[in-house]
């Protein structure tokens, strides 16, 4: 197998589900986010969006605060160290992926 190809198998899928990676490419420009904002930004259903952060959270890669706001609920969201490395990571593989990509012959496989 081409080694750009074994590359990307070997990408961190928890990250890289374009919803997860919307999600944690929005909380990588913000110090935090509240649900509602992430809910308009990806598109997704309330509880499409809530299974991501869920699965999210349960990686170490966000912080969920939830509390009330008068008598509203209010969930807010942020990006923990373990998640800012991970999808910076991830991006710098896309990129490093996207460049190689570039040189892949599929004649010489």
């Amino acid at each position: 197998m081409s080694e750009v190809f074994e590359k990307l198998s070997g990408l961190d899928r928890l990250v890289h589900e374009p919803a997860r990676l919307a999600v944690l490419t929005a909380l990588s420009v913000c110090r935090k986010a509240d649900f509602m904002y992430l809910l308009r930004l990806t598109g997704l259903t309330k509880g499409n969006l809530s299974t991501h952060l869920t699965k999210l959270e349960a990686g170490g890669l966000i912080r969920i605060e939830k509390k009330f706001v008068g008598r509203k609920p209010n969930t807010m969201l942020a990006l923990t160290r373990k998640g800012r490395t991970a999808v910076e990571k991830h991006w710098r593989e896309l990129d490093e992926l996207r460049a190689s990509s570039r040189d892949w012959d599929p004649t010489e496989e």
